[in-house]
C-alpha cells in the first residue's frame, strides 16, 4: 500500500512537473512571438516603390530586393515597360576588377546613383569610393577621392523627425539648390551647396527669442533671394524643472516648452510669434504685419508663384478663426485673403502639425484651391487670388483628405478622399474638374490607396493594403487605367509566425446609434475553444484616428499586434470625437473631454464579447501612451468593474497640460467646470484594479502628471505601481524602450493571466 502511494506520488510529481515544464515552454515561444511580431514590417518583403523621376516627367526608376539581391528597374509608362536598368553580371565582372574582389550580395550593388554626361553614364558609390559606368560600353573608371572641403557640399539636407513622426526642419534647400538654410545658435545661416562655406544671415538671435526652422516653419521664395522664417519669443513663458538623477551630483535643467500645442500649459503665455522675410544678399530683415493680438498661431504656407507675396495661416488661441493672409515681402504689409470660423475649433490642432494643409495653389498664378469643412465636411473649393470664391468643387457626406495634384492643363484637380460609406476610413483616390465637373474614383481595391503622382500628372503609382491584404504598387494612367503591377509583397515569411489576418469590426457607440469601426487581433496559436483575457490598446485623442487600417501596422497598432502573441485578445476601435468622420462626429469631443471615450470604449468592448465567446471580461486590461495613458487611467476610474488592469504610459492626468487642450476646451478660465471634469486626479478614489504608470524623467510634463496622479492615489490609499525611467524622455528609446515594451508585457502577463 505504501509502495503504490509512492508511485502515485511519483505520477503526481511528473505529472506536475510537466505541466510546468510544458507551461513554461509554452510561454517561452509566446514571448519569442511577441518579440518577432514587433518586427513584423521586416517580415514583409516588397511592396513598395520610392520613383526617381526622370527629366521626360513620366520615366523613372526604383531600387528593390535591397540588399541582398539589388535590381534597378527603369519603368516608362508611355511604353508600358518595365526593365532592368543595369546588366547586373556585366557590372558585377567590370566592377570586380577594380575592387580586386566580387562586390557585396548578389545583386547590382548600389541603391542610388546620378546620371551623368547626357545620361550616358551614372555616378554611383560602393566601399565609399566613387564610380563612373559608360551604360554603353560597362566601362567602369574610378573617380579620384574628395578632399575634405569637396566633401562638406555634398552633405544633404538635414531634416529630423519627432517622435510622433511630424519634421523637424533643420536645413531647407533653395529653389535653385545653391544654397541650405538652418539655424546656428539661435541665428539663421547659409550653406553653401558650391563650396561648403557658411554664412551667418542674423546676429539678433539670442537663447529664447530666436529664429526657428522646427516642422517646416521656413520657406524659400521661387526666385531664392528671400527666405520667411518665425522669430520664437519664449522670455515670458514658463520653463519646466528637469533633473538628470545619474549625475554624481544631481543637476536641474530648466526647459522651454517646445511646441505650444503640447507642452505650454493651457492658458499659460504662449510664445510670441514674429515673422519675418529675409533678404539673403543683403541681410534685410523685414517684419510682417501679423496683427495686433498677441496669443495666436501662424503658419508659413509659402509664396504665390511669380513670388509677389507672402502666404501664411493666421489663428486665434483656440482655433476658432483662422485666416488665411498674404504678406508684401518689400514692406511687410498684409491682406487677408479669407477667413474661416467655427463655433468649435477649425480643423483642429492637425493643421498646425502640418498634418492637414488647407492650401494648394493652381498653376494660375491668380487661383487656388481651398480645403474647408464649413458644410460639415471636408471639401474642395475654387478661389481667386483676391480672396473671391469662384466655385465648390467637391460635395458631399464624406472628408476630402488631401489633394494629390492639379493639372490644370488638362483641368482636373486629384486628391484623396473617404467616400465609401460601408468603409468610411478606407483612402482612394478621386478627381474632379476644374469647374466642378466630372466627378469620379480611380481606384477600386478596398484599404488605403497612398498616391504618387508622376510630375507630368499623366501617370500615378497606387500602393494599397488593408489590414488582410499585403500591399501591392500599381501603375496607372491619370484616369485611373491599370498599366501594370510593380510590386506585389512577399509575406512567405509569416508563415513562420503562424500569422493570421485581424479581424476589421464594426460596432455601435455608447449612444446605439452611431457606428464606430475597430480591428481585434488574436494570438499566433489561437484556439476558439478556449478563453483569452483582452487587452485594448486606446489613444482617442481628439486629433487623430489611430485605428491601423494598413496591412504593415505601426507604433500603437504594432503593439497591439504584438501582446496578442503572448495569448491575448487585444483591440483597437476610433470613438466618436476623433477625426475623418466628419465635423459633427468629431465635435462631439468640444467642452467633453473626457466624457464620451470611455462609454464608447466599453461599449465596444462588451459587443464584441457577445458575439465571441472566447473573450474572457472578467480579465480585461487598457494600455495607451500620452494622451492615451490618460484615457487608460480614466478607464480603471470610470469603468472599474470593467477594466481591471491599466498600463498608462507617458500619460497625462488632466487638460491642463497643454494648450492644446485650448482648442477642445475653450480657455481654462472660460471653462472650469470642464477642465475639472476631465481631471483625473479627482477620481483617484475610484480605483480598483491593477494600475502601472510608466514615464522617463526628461519628460517634463507628463513627469508631472505622474507625481500629480500618484499623490492622489496615495491620497486615495489606493496601491499603484509606479516605473520611472531615468534619462528617458517621451518616447524611451534602446535598452530603455526594450524595458518599456518588456515592464509591459510582464505586468499583462502576472495580472490577466494568460
Amino acid at each position: 500500500m505504501k509502495r503504490c502511494s509512492f508511485v502515485i506520488f511519483l505520477c503526481c510529481l511528473t505529472l506536475i512537473a510537466g505541466a510546468v515544464h510544458a507551461q513554461e515552454a509554452e510561454q517561452s515561444e509566446r514571448e519569442a512571438m511577441y518579440y518577432r511580431y514587433l518586427e513584423f514590417a521586416s517580415y514583409v518583403k516588397g511592396g513598395s516603390v520610392e520613383p526617381h523621376w526622370m527629366v521626360d516627367g513620366n520615366s523613372f526608376w526604383y531600387a528593390e530586393g535591397a540588399p541582398a539581391n539589388t535590381v534597378i528597374y527603369k519603368v516608362d509608362p508611355r511604353a508600358n515597360t518595365k526593365t532592368p536598368l543595369f546588366d547586373s553580371a556585366r557590372l558585377r565582372q567590370a566592377l570586380t576588377a577594380l575592387l580586386g574582389h566580387e562586390p557585396p550580395y548578389k545583386g547590382v550593388p548600389f541603391e542610388e546613383f546620378a546620371f551623368v554626361e547626357g545620361g550616358k553614364a551614372v555616378q554611383f558609390a560602393v566601399e565609399d569610393k566613387e564610380y563612373v559606368l559608360q551604360l554603353e560600353t560597362y566601362a567602369i573608371t574610378r573617380l579620384p577621392a574628395l578632399e575634405e572641403e569637396e566633401k562638406v557640399r555634398l552633405v544633404p539636407q538635414v531634416i529630423l523627425k519627432d517622435p510622433a513622426g511630424h519634421p523637424l526642419l533643420l536645413e531647407l534647400f533653395s529653389p535653385d539648390r545653391r544654397w541650405l538654410a538652418g539655424v546656428r545658435e539661435h541665428n539663421l545661416w547659409l550653406r553653401s551647396t558650391y563650396d561648403g562655406r557658411s554664412v551667418q544671415i542674423t546676429t539678433d538671435g539670442i537663447k529664447d527669442y530666436e529664429w526657428d526652422f522646427q516642422r517646416q516653419g521656413a520657406k524659400w521664395s521661387p526666385d531664392s533671394f528671400k527666405l520667411a522664417v518665425k522669430k520664437l519669443d519664449y522670455r515670458k513663458v514658463p520653463k519646466i524643472p528637469v533633473v538628470h538623477w545619474l549625475q554624481p551630483t544631481a543637476e536641474v535643467d530648466w526647459v522651454r516648452p517646445e511646441s505650444s500645442f503640447t507642452t505650454t500649459k493651457a492658458g499659460a503665455p504662449l510664445p510670441r510669434t514674429e515673422l519675418f522675410v529675409v533678404d539673403i544678399l543683403s541681410k534685410r530683415q523685414v517684419r510682417i504685419d501679423t496683427g495686433k493680438e498677441l496669443d495666436q498661431h501662424l503658419h508659413i504656407v509659402g509664396w504665390w508663384r511669380d513670388g509677389s507675396e507672402l502666404l501664411f495661416l493666421r489663428a486665434n488661441r483656440e482655433l476658432k478663426k483662422v485666416q488665411l493672409m498674404a504678406a508684401n515681402p518689400v514692406n511687410g504689409s498684409t491682406r487677408v485673403i479669407l477667413t474661416e470660423t467655427q463655433r468649435t475649433f477649425v480643423s483642429g490642432i492637425e493643421l498646425f502639425f502640418a498634418v492637414k494643409s488647407m492650401f494648394s495653389q493652381v498653376e494660375d498664378k491668380n487661383k487656388f484651391i481651398w480645403i474647408s469643412e464649413r458644410g460639415g465636411w471636408d471639401h474642395l473649393y475654387l478661389y481667386d487670388r483676391d480672396g473671391n470664391l469662384i466655385r465648390q468643387l467637391t460635395k458631399g457626406d464624406f472628408p476630402v483628405v488631401r489633394i494629390e495634384a492639379v493639372d490644370e492643363k488638362r483641368g482636373w484637380v486629384y486628391f484623396t478622399a473617404h467616400d465609401d460609406r460601408s468603409r468610411p476610413y478606407d483612402t482612394h483616390l478621386y478627381r474632379v474638374s476644374l469647374e466642378g465637373k466630372g466627378f469620379a474614383r480611380l481606384t477600386e481595391a478596398p484599404g488605403q490607396h497612398v498616391i504618387q503622382f508622376a510630375p507630368s500628372k499623366e501617370f500615378f503609382l497606387d500602393t494599397h493594403s488593408s489590414p488582410d491584404r499585403p500591399p501591392v504598387v500599381e501603375l496607372r494612367t491619370a484616369d485611373g487605367e491599370l498599366l501594370q503591377t510593380l510590386s506585389q509583397a512577399n509575406i512567405d515569411a509569416l508563415k513562420d509566425l503562424g500569422w493570421r489576418p485581424p479581424e476589421e469590426f464594426v460596432v455601435k457607440a455608447a449612444d446605439q446609434k452611431t457606428t464606430l469601426y475597430g480591428v481585434l487581433y488574436k494570438p499566433f496559436d489561437f484556439d476558439p475553444t478556449k478563453k483569452y483575457p483582452v487587452i485594448e490598446v486606446i489613444y482617442a485623442g481628439p486629433h487623430v484616428a489611430v485605428v491601423q487600417r494598413t496591412f504593415v501596422p505601426q507604433n500603437a497598432a504594432a503593439n497591439a499586434l504584438a501582446l496578442a502573441q503572448l495569448g491575448f485578445i487585444t483591440f483597437m476601435v476610433d470613438g466618436r470625437g476623433t477625426p475623418e468622420r466628419g465635423k459633427e462626429f468629431q465635435d462631439l469631443v468640444y467642452g467633453n473631454i473626457g466624457r464620451h471615450e470611455i462609454p464608447d470604449h466599453v461599449a465596444t468592448l462588451k459587443q464584441l464579447a457577445e458575439k465571441r465567446p472566447y473573450m474572457d471580461l472578467g480579465r480585461v486590461g487598457i494600455t495607451g501612451h500620452s494622451f492615451g495613458g490618460y484615457l487608460t487611467i480614466r478607464a480603471l476610474l470610470l469603468a472599474p468593474d470593467v477594466y481591471h488592469v491599466g498600463v498608462a504610459s507617458a500619460p497625462v492626468v488632466d487638460p491642463y497640460y497643454g494648450n492644446a487642450m485650448e482648442v477642445y476646451l475653450g480657455l481654462p478660465q472660460n471653462n472650469k467646470e470642464g477642465y475639472d471634469y476631465a481631471s483625473n486626479l479627482r477620481l483617484a478614489r475610484n480605483l480598483k484594479g491593477r494600475l502601472l504608470l510608466i514615464v522617463g524623467t526628461l519628460d517634463a510634463i507628463t513627469f508631472s502628471s505622474i507625481m500629480k496622479m500618484s499623490e492622489a492615489i496615495i491620497r486615495a490609499g489606493k496601491p499603484y505601481d509606479l516605473l520611472v525611467m531615468p534619462e528617458q524622455d517621451h518616447f524611451p528609446s534602446g535598452t530603455s524602450g526594450r524595458y518599456w515594451n518588456d515592464a509591459t508585457r510582464w505586468y499583462f502577463q502576472e495580472h490577466l493571466k494568460p
